[in-house]
């Protein structure tokens, strides 16, 4: 009898006693699991455009114009003899052609953050990357809008499933000063 009572009192204490153990979810982060997804997916996140784009622009344009014209004027007869037989005679003739050819190649990898999350789950991403070579930088950057379901497993999107894509190169410095215009002549191909 007394080793029952003993048993009950004891197995009171023990619920008397406040448990200061953790809590565990029952569902477990698996967000450090190597079998986690591990797309970007929310505002903040990261991932990686693989840029590669590539243009081809033609153009050819030809634009002929002419135009000539003549005036003749009879002797005067009456008291309009003193003027003489006289002709005039005049032509205009204008001829341009010009043909323009371009041809880009674009390709890297620039990591963007995603900015928002559309009501359609799909993200609007932008960022800037910056690579300074001899005192001249060179800027690309990137802004539009993704698919979730167009991130590839390693965490990157091609840019041309880039809805709405700004891709922007850029550059300053001493090098890419070279390579522009001076003011005298821009004002004289404005002005020609």
């Amino acid at each position: 009898m007394w080793k029952k009572i003993f048993a009950v009192l004891l197995t009171l204490a023990f619920l008397a006693v406040p448990y200061t153990g953790n809590a565990k979810s029952l569902w477990v982060d698996r967000s450090h699991s190597i079998f986690a997804d591990k797309k970007a997916r929310d505002v903040g996140d990261i991932l990686t455009i693989v840029i590669s784009e590539s243009t081809t622009q033609t153009a050819t344009k030809s634009t002929s114009n002419s135009k000539s014209a003549s005036v003749g004027l009879d002797a005067g007869i009456g008291i309009f003899s003193f003027l003489k037989a006289a002709s005039a005679g005049g032509s205009d003739s204008f001829k341009a052609d010009g043909a323009a050819s371009d041809t880009s190649r674009y390709s890297g990898r620039i990591t963007v953050t995603v900015v928002e999350v559309l009501p359609n789950d799909n993200m609007i991403v932008e960022g800037t990357q910056s690579i300074w070579q001899n005192r001249d930088e060179h800027k690309i950057t990137l802004r539009g809008i993704i698919r979730r379901d167009d991130v590839l497993m390693d965490n990157t999107v091609p840019s041309y499933k880039v809805a709405d894509a700004t891709i922007k190169f850029d550059g300053k410095g001493p090098l890419n000063a070279k390579q522009r215009q001076g003011i005298l002549t821009q004002i004289f191909n404005f002005l020609f």
